[in-house]
């Protein structure tokens, strides 16, 4: 969940899966970017490389690539899925209350990850929502 003052609903769901290297594997980043055929690789300040793919159709197309090699993640696999298949396109609109649905099972990485730092959550999108007057 990301806060943008410029939508009308004030937040957006976005999809986005990203992989970490040291810089000194960055190699293995290149190669999967070259398998992978999206995203872009960028060197963080502390020594890391982060190889990351942006977009609902094309993060599904990855994770559904991904899924059957892993043996770690499967079950943020499967919400992830769970939440890319609901989200808007192809005249599937956005509303207020499939914004704070699909906000509500977002926050279920919160409970499979080790996300602490985490400050956008469903319960601010409701409020936000409610003190605009859009649920």
């Amino acid at each position: 969940l990301v806060y943008r003052h410029d939508y009308v609903f004030g937040y957006q769901i976005r999809a986005s899966i990203v992989f970490y290297q040291d810089v000194r594997n960055k190699y293995f980043l290149e190669w999967l970017k070259k398998k992978l055929k999206f995203g872009y690789i960028r060197n963080r300040n502390d020594g890391m490389s982060e190889y990351t793919i942006v977009g609902v159709e094309t993060v599904s197309q990855v994770l559904r690539l991904i899924k059957p090699y892993l043996k770690l993640k499967k079950r943020q696999i499967s919400l992830a899925l769970r939440v890319l298949k609901q989200m808007p396109g192809s005249g599937n609109k956005l509303t207020p209350k499939k914004l704070l649905r699909l906000s509500r099972l977002v926050d279920g990485f919160s409970d499979l990850n080790y996300s602490k730092k985490r400050t956008n959550t469903s319960a601010k999108v409701e409020e936000f929502l409610k003190s605009h007057h859009l649920l």
